[in-house]
């Protein structure tokens, strides 16, 4: 007990507000509602190419094509509309987990915990046309001086031979933050040459003002700044990791918060359902996982669903 009790005081400290966001699909329709709701029309548009586009749907969207000039090379339907991209690909965070190696991203996604934060985590996230994202893939990011953009005036480059893409100049830089800081939080491992390109990427392009808005929004979603975008941490070659998301993720995962939140079986069985008052999601006191993370600073209590649903929430994804 004394140990949890001081593992909880860290990830205070450091963490103030636990991850909330419980599912990749809720982090889209938090991005969607809370990050990139002004970012449709003369914002900074879709990542890769800037174009603009039109929310439909829960947290999908229509790409205003002729807005960045961009042409389809062999997609129409994808490249119609937005997705959400992992910078650091989703294929590259679960291959360092054990969880990928029986079932691949579908198994990660139902049984590990910390693959499922990392899956989420919205500093990862950007709004990418369709065809865009596809054909990025799990590509590593590298240069390619000799390439040619397939998509017209979007200046994005893929070489789908090695297996590389090179993203324009504009963001770069945000690229080489959102590696470091994934690489940083969840202690993944980054080759010396994807070091070096990150590294001279953050030279080269430093932090816009999108970049810092976008960084502060999210935060005050998860807690939690990108240290690499407000200055507080720099890479440098060999950077050793704090490995902080590993923390949150075991503290969240182990059974003896579920304890903590309920002394004995009789006060669970009275336990009220949770709503959270950040993300407008409720959780029910059996069935879903993410009943007792939710932070108590955001917590509104309900009697019934209906009683929920009448205040405006909705039923976390994940309950089963």
């Amino acid at each position: 007990m004394k140990k949890l009790w001081s593992l909880l005081l860290v990830l205070l400290l450091v963490d103030p507000a636990l991850a909330d966001i419980d599912s990749f699909r809720e982090a889209k329709v938090l991005l969607k509602k809370e990050v990139y709701f002004d970012q449709t029309r003369a914002g900074e548009g879709t990542f890769y190419c800037g174009c603009d586009w039109l929310w439909v749907g829960e947290s999908g969207g229509r790409v205003d094509l002729a807005s960045c000039g961009y042409e389809v090379r062999a997609q129409e339907n994808r490249a119609g509309r937005t997705e959400w991209e992992h910078v650091v690909p989703a294929w590259l965070m679960g291959h360092q987990r054990q969880c990928w190696q029986h079932g691949g991203r579908k198994n990660c996604a139902e049984n590990d915990p910390l693959f499922r934060i990392m899956e989420a985590d919205p500093h990862n996230l950007v709004v990418s046309i369709g065809e865009a994202n596809a054909d990025r893939s799990n590509y590593r990011f590298g240069m390619l001086p000799e390439a040619t953009s397939a998509y017209g005036k979007c200046d994005l480059k893929v070489d789908f031979k090695s297996r590389v893409v090179e993203p324009r100049d504009e963001v770069k830089g945000q690229v080489a933050r959102i590696y470091f800081y994934i690489h940083d939080r969840y202690n993944l491992r980054m080759s010396r040459q994807q070091q070096q390109l990150m590294m001279a990427w953050d030279r080269q392009h430093p932090v816009m003002d999108w970049e810092r808005e976008r960084d502060t929004r999210i935060a005050r979603l998860v807690g939690h700044h990108n240290p690499f975008v407000t200055g507080e941490k720099a890479w440098t070659l060999g950077h050793k990791n704090s490995a902080i998301g590993l923390q949150v993720a075991s503290y969240t995962a182990t059974p003896a918060r579920a304890q903590a939140a309920s002394s004995d079986d009789s006060s669970r069985n009275l336990a009220l359902i949770r709503g959270n008052k950040r993300s407008r999601v409720y959780h029910l006191p059996e069935g879903c996982p993410s009943y007792s993370r939710v932070s108590e600073r955001n917590v509104e209590e309900f009697r019934s669903e209906d009683e929920a649903r009448e205040a405006g929430y909705r039923k976390a994804g994940n309950c089963l």
